[in-house]
């Protein structure tokens, strides 16, 4: 072996090294996030190995570590918990359905080029959903550790309530492991952090229950794991299952990717490798369709797993083959090892893992930075916590959806005045020392202006209007920051100057864009509004007002900007 090793390149030794790597970390996960979807041990395995050479022949991320991980595991367990009892056959056909329907999902999004939905999971969702899911894992091991007959449920409050009332039948046995099992892995973690953790708790474990004696005192353990290679087998595609489980499965091709593509596309920014979004779902959906044919459950790429697979020396998805292998071998010759690994150490091990899934800093983040950002965040965690996985989610995209709706129907608008030492508009409530002129109103709409947002338009000229102190003899709009105009924006804009024209107010329109300039020269408009009604920017619109004696207390010629003949514009601003 040594001597083979000396005929191999430094980079295919590094692959091989981070495949073996990874491998020690996976099957003792693999194992755990199964218990923790409500399937036997052998299905986390089964998802460790065809899934990761699906993934390894479309795949562009060569450091993503494909396989079973904590958040999918959950809501396999919440989706498929509502209509199968946990652990049954059936349980286990409708989570490899499951993982069939999520694959097809997902490579039918990345046929369509459809990642760029992924955006409607904003950061503060994904945060506010991860740390709330990271705190219903970690409840939901509880029963695991202390030993206890506790029902499954994503609702952190249930957990919580049905282990206060069984707490005099806490296991102590149990405890004792589970708590010496978590010691062991936060010790290895901060002295010893290139020691396979999951490993070394696994073994210490399995002697302690085997060997000592303690699994004949009640602390459960894995038990018989079938030995042998998964066979393909196609779930059967009952209608109804498929109606019951698709709320469940959009949900998981959605999380998946997003917890994959957020992790190799950080890897890939250090690396300068270019991950390619619409691609990596057709990867994602093919490693999920293959674990649900060969017995397994949804899948994706994991957070923990794939940094250390990058630590250990990656760089290609033959590292994910190699993982894939002694995954292999350890279900062909060694399943016998594992019959006596404790659940307790198991549930000590998902523990771990999600504690690096609270995100604690970001709340405070947002809480400074955006507040409304934060209340998202908060809205969505405390969703999660109450109502459970799925409808947590829901909830957070909703709130974002209809934080977006609000501020594109009510924009921030500003009034501007002059600065002359600078020679800018500028807004009024920002820099107090701005000039304005008696009667002339100028005001920036930041945004596009559209249907939903011309009445709030209409609305804040009159406010203005009522709250001028002289009656107004000109209305200048900056448009340069209103990006887009449809159909009721260009009736609204013709309403205005139609109706400020009979009341003889100017109505100027400055800064227009070449999108905004061609729908007012389709409409017919542009003409009505004549060559003094559209300004390049506000500087011109005043010089095209002082022309015309509108703002005769202006102030001097300097202070006004510069010439129209002096710049390099035509004399048409809509050419």
């Amino acid at each position: 072996m040594v001597g083979l090793s000396l005929y191999l390149s430094p980079i295919v030794r590094a692959n091989i090294a981070a495949g073996l790597t990874t491998a020690v970390m996976l099957v003792p996960q693999a194992m755990a996030y199964a218990l923790l979807a409500g399937l036997p041990p052998s299905a986390g395995l089964y998802a460790s190995i065809v899934p990761l050479l699906a993934y390894a022949s479309l795949g562009t991320s060569r450091e993503l570590a494909v396989g079973p991980v904590a958040m999918d595991s959950l809501l396999t367990a919440a989706t498929v918990g509502s209509i199968a009892q946990s652990g049954s056959d059936r349980y286990i056909e409708l989570s490899a359905l499951l993982a069939l329907m999520v694959g097809a999902i997902q490579m039918l999004l990345g046929l369509v080029r459809g990642g760029f939905l992924v955006n409607f999971l904003s950061r503060p969702v994904v945060s506010g959903f991860t740390s709330a899911a990271a705190f219903i894992i970690a409840a939901s091991q509880l029963r695991l550790v202390l030993g206890l007959d506790l029902p499954r449920s994503s609702s952190i409050f249930t957990i919580i309530y049905h282990v206060l009332i069984s707490i005099k039948s806490i296991h102590i046995p149990t405890v004792v492991l589970a708590l010496g099992s978590l010691f062991t892995l936060w010790s290895l973690k901060r002295w010893y952090p290139r020691w396979p953790r999951a490993l070394v708790v696994v073994v210490v474990g399995a002697m302690v229950a085997g060997p000592l004696g303690w699994a004949d005192t009640g602390v459960l353990v894995v038990g018989e794991v079938p030995s042998g290679l998964p066979l393909p087998a196609l779930p059967v595609l009952g209608y109804e299952d498929m109606i019951a489980l698709l709320p469940g499965a959009v949900t998981i091709a959605f999380v998946a990717f997003l917890e994959g593509i957020s992790i190799s596309t950080k890897l890939a920014d250090t690396t300068g490798f270019r991950v390619k979004p619409n691609r990596e779902f057709l990867a994602l959906g093919l490693a999920n369709g293959a674990s649900g044919i060969f017995g397994g459950y949804p899948v994706a790429g994991g957070l923990s797993r794939t940094a250390v697979n990058a630590d250990a020396g990656a760089s290609s998805k033959w590292a994910g083959v190699i993982t894939a292998g002694v995954v292999a071998l350890v279900l062909t010759f060694m399943t016998g090892l594992l019959s006596y690994v404790p659940k307790a150490t198991l549930g000590a091990i998902i523990l771990m893992a999600v504690l690096g899934l609270i995100d604690h800093r970001e709340p405070w983040r947002l809480w400074r930075v955006k507040r409304s950002d934060g209340y998202v965040l908060v809205a969505t965690m405390l969703a999660t916590l109450g109502l459970g996985i799925q409808q947590g989610i829901l909830v957070g995209v909703g709130l974002s959806l209809l934080l977006l709706v609000v501020r594109t129907t009510r924009p921030h608008s500003a009034v501007l005045g002059y600065l002359p030492r600078v020679g800018v508009y500028r807004n009024i409530d920002r820099f107090p020392e701005a000039q304005t002129q008696p009667g002339v109103l100028i005001l920036r709409l930041d945004a596009q202006l559209y249907f939903g947002n011309v009445s709030f338009f209409r609305e804040r000229l009159a406010q203005l209007e009522v709250e001028s102190t002289e009656p107004l003899r000109a209305v200048v709009i900056d448009a340069k920051a209103i990006n887009q105009l449809d159909s009721s924006a260009e009736d609204l804009l013709r309403e205005l100057f139609e109706s400020y024209k009979r009341r003889q107010i100017r109505f100027v329109l400055a800064g227009l864009i070449g999108p905004v300039r061609d729908v007012l020269g389709r409409s017919g408009l542009s003409a009505r509004l004549g060559e003094d009604g559209v300004a390049w920017d506000v500087h011109h619109a005043m010089r095209i007002l002082s022309e015309e004696g509108v703002d005769s207390n202006m102030g001097n010629e300097s202070e006004r900007g510069p010439k129209i003949e002096d710049t390099p514009y035509s004399k048409d601003p809509l050419s």
